[in-house]
């Protein structure tokens, strides 16, 4: 908002004198970081910024940016916390502390010898299990379990016997938290007298009066209610918003005692406890299970200890199965965490600045950010590392020396040989990629197929199920095996291209994840396929034309230099293969020193070369257009600012509209799930989103000519249940045939609301007026509440 507000010259920021920046190690955040960084580098000189966090290290290299940017700088640093935070770990009969001694240097010994009992009682169990004759794969999917991990009902009850309650107990994933709260109401467990009860429910009631009363069976509301009245409650980020402010405001007030979260709770929300305990040290990152850091182990744990009411704060970590103390020890001790700059011009970041001062000027006021201040201190380090390359192949050479003749040209001719054998071999790759992906485009419903995976020697025969025609996505039809195996194919993962062998009749309304519909249409797929030889599929493609001669004239040229006779020839051949590696790192550093020397001005010079050819400047000055997209903030605002000056989006009503606009701000939380082909809303909007899609496979690839990656694919799987919200029906059937939680389709719809907003507020009708109307058909119902 302070951003938008600042390019707008709003007179609301007159007399403006300090601005707070809480929470300041947003800025490596990718989607927002570059906001804050703006706001820094464009406030009027005479305005103070005071920047917050207690999870920056390198504070004196982000005071000495901003000393450069806004004057005299004061840099406070205080590494004693206001309440005490003990580290513990609980196991299932005893809260050891993790730590021997007070300075937090010696872990426990009792863990590190309950460690190494796990270790062995592992061991064990692996050679049972080797030793039943169950197969790998079963023994794979088995996990130890450690007899020291504490049930989760006892663990609730540790907690409060030890006085550690109101906690926070965080288990990085949604419906963990919502299974958790389930799991411990069942178990009849209250933590709330009868007071704190009905005071509870008087609040809730009160806070959640708003709900329109048919959206709350789909919301869940009895059992969520009933849980806070027991002072249990979950919080993630697919609860409706005005469920997670209930629950904020009953824990803050004592009210709710144990809350099962994901990380999201620690992120910018003032809800300290007494205590905080970490189910696991591993979560889910939306592609890996990993180990969280520990900047995010300090974020965590650092909601323990009320200031003013608390003495001390708990950090508790449940023993599991491989649990290290040690490494826990160095985790929770270590205050490494250095905040990196996500700051890089936008589209819409270009033309504001030439809005509002000329190119010269925009681009040095870009080189002030955070972000080129960095790259500019890493050179330095940079340039030692090219100095001590060029030293050792200064040895090198020294071992290269023949009495023959250069061995460095000799050696550079067997290098260029080796090079074009592996870019022959890549070529051959990239052309079958390309057979492969034009075997999948011609694909339809019932085509009976021949594959072979990268791994798989032979071929198997498979049915398509879905041909995945969605225009927001690259061909990845979904196939039935004849081992009843559903599997979406990508060309990187196939060998060759797929060979049609047959069809088969697929029921309509197919339900790939029902047993028996696979089973029937698999057993099916065999009879069709019958004695059909589909084990080979033959390979194709060849080293490009002119390969095969040069290689021939590199192997003459070695053969016929002077130093291929040597006797010594290849022991320096080792040392040329050393001193050839070393000029590849060197040159690799000097196009790093190169790409950072000014790297966020040149990104700046791309940027407005791809504007200016596609008609968004004039010159250095901004045009029509170019005012547009210096009014529309979004993620994809170039793509958003071409649909609407191209005119792609006339012709359609609000509903839409709506369902069009949505690819532009929802995005799958795990796009390369398999998953079916997104449903679109009759009528117009289907070619709209063809059109979307072609749009945005321009914008890439022009971005790729110019060497920018901004670009993110629209994704419609939301297009239905916009165009449904849109058209008035219920949030039950809305959300039916959805796997969407309700926080997360209030978030995307408040999301989409401001994206129709700003098409609005532009004033270009008839476009703007379809989108204000979209707005007045989107606002409603949960929707509505979520904003105010």
């Amino acid at each position: 908002m302070l951003r938008n507000m600042l390019y707008a010259g709003s007179a609301a920021l007159v007399g403006l004198s300090h601005v707070v920046l809480d929470e300041v190690h947003y800025l490596a955040d990718r989607a927002r970081g570059g906001v804050w960084e703006e706001v820094i580098i464009q406030l009027p000189e005479h305005v103070g910024v005071i920047a917050l966090s207690a999870t920056v290290s390198n504070a004196e290299e982000f005071g000495d940016w901003l000393q450069s940017v806004r004057g005299d700088t004061d840099i406070v640093v205080s590494e004693r916390r206001p309440v005490p935070l003990w580290q513990h770990i609980l196991t299932d009969e005893t809260l050891y502390d993790l730590f021997f001694d007070d300075d937090q240097s010696v872990v426990n010994p009792e863990l590190l010898d309950l460690a190494r009992r796990d270790a062995h009682d592992e061991r064990l169990s692996s050679k049972g299990r080797q030793g039943s004759g169950a197969g790998r794969s079963a023994r794979r999917r088995q996990r130890f379990a450690s007899r020291h991990e504490p049930d989760r009902l006892d663990e609730i009850h540790r907690l409060e016997s030890e006085g550690l309650l109101p906690a926070i107990v965080f288990v990085f994933s949604r419906s963990g938290c919502d299974a958790a709260v389930t799991q411990v109401v069942r178990a009849g467990i209250r933590l709330n007298d009868e007071a704190e009860r009905h005071e509870v429910l008087r609040i809730v009631q009160e806070r959640c009066a708003g709900v329109p009363g048919e959206d709350l069976a789909v919301l869940r509301f009895a059992e969520f209610e009933e849980a806070l009245a027991r002072g249990v409650a979950a919080h993630h980020a697919g609860m409706l918003p005005v469920f997670k402010e209930v629950v904020e405001e009953l824990f803050t007030l004592g009210l709710v005692k144990v809350v099962f979260a994901t990380e999201t709770l620690a992120l910018g929300i003032n809800m300290p406890a007494r205590s905080v305990v970490l189910e696991r040290l591993v979560k889910f990152n939306g592609e890996h299970h990993v180990a969280i850091s520990a900047g995010e182990f300090t974020q965590l744990t650092g909601r323990a200890g009320r200031r003013g009411i608390d003495i001390e704060g708990h950090a508790v970590v449940a023993w599991h199965a491989g649990l290290d103390p040690q490494a826990l020890g160095g985790l929770a001790s270590t205050r490494t965490y250095p905040l990196n700059s996500s700051f890089r011009p936008s589209y819409n970041m270009a033309v504001n600045l030439l809005g509002r001062t000329a190119r010269d000027r925009a681009r040095s006021l870009l080189e002030t950010s955070f972000a080129q201040f960095q790259a500019d201190r890493s050179v330095q380090g940079l340039a030692q590392e090219v100095r001590r390359c060029e030293r050792s192949m200064a040895e090198q050479e020294r071992g290269m020396n023949c009495h023959l003749g250069d061995f460095t040209e000799y050696s550079a001719i067997r290098r260029r040989l080796s090079d074009i054998e592996s870019g022959a071999a890549k070529a051959v790759s990239h052309a079958r990629r390309a057979e492969v992906a034009a075997s999948l485009r011609d694909l339809e419903v019932g085509d009976v197929v021949a594959l072979r995976s990268r791994r798989g020697r032979n071929a198997v025969s498979a049915v398509v199920i879905d041909a995945d025609m969605a225009p927001m996505s690259e061909p990845r039809p979904q196939v039935l095996t004849a081992d009843r195996e559903v599997r979406r194919l990508v060309a990187g993962d196939l060998s060759a291209p797929v060979a049609r062998i047959g069809t088969l009749s697929v029921p309509k309304g197919f339900r790939w994840r029902d047993a028996a519909s696979r089973r029937v249409l698999s057993q099916r797929l065999r009879e069709s396929i019958g004695s059909h030889d589909h084990t080979r599929i033959a390979l194709s493609g060849g080293a490009p034309a002119g390969v095969d001669s040069a290689i021939s004239d590199l192997r003459s040229a070695m053969r016929q230099h002077p130093c291929h006779g040597c006797a010594d020839r290849e022991d320096h051949a080792r040392h040329a293969e050393r001193y050839w590696r070393l000029h590849r790192e060197a040159e690799g550093l000097r196009r790093r020193i190169d790409a950072r020397s000014s790297s966020i001005a040149r990104t700046f010079d791309r940027v407005c070369a791809l504007l200016a050819d596609l008609e968004y400047l004039e010159g250095d000055s901004i045009n029509a257009s170019g005012r547009v997209l210096a009014r529309l903030y979004s993620e994809s605002d170039l793509l958003l600012a071409q649909l609407v000056t191209t005119g792609a989006l006339e012709n359609l009503d609000p509903k839409e509209l709506a369902a069009v606009l949505s690819a532009l701000v929802f995005e799958s939380r795990q796009r390369e799930a398999p998953r079916e082909a997104p449903k679109i809303p009759a009528g117009r909007t289907g070619a709209a989103l063809a059109a979307m899609a072609r749009e945005w496979a321009q914008i890439e690839s022009r971005e790729r000519e110019v060497g920018l990656t901004f670009a993110r694919e629209p994704d419609a799987s939301f297009a239905m249940v916009a165009w449904l919200w849109a058209d008035g029906r219920s949030l039950d059937r809305v959300l039916r045939d959805s796997e969407l939680t309700p926080g997360d389709f209030v978030r995307t719809m408040r999301q989409l609301v401001d994206l129709l907003g700003q098409i609005a507020a532009l004033g270009i009708d008839p476009i703007s007026q379809v989108a204000a109307d979209a707005v007045r058909k989107c606002r409603r119902g949960v929707v509505s509440m979520a904003e105010v």
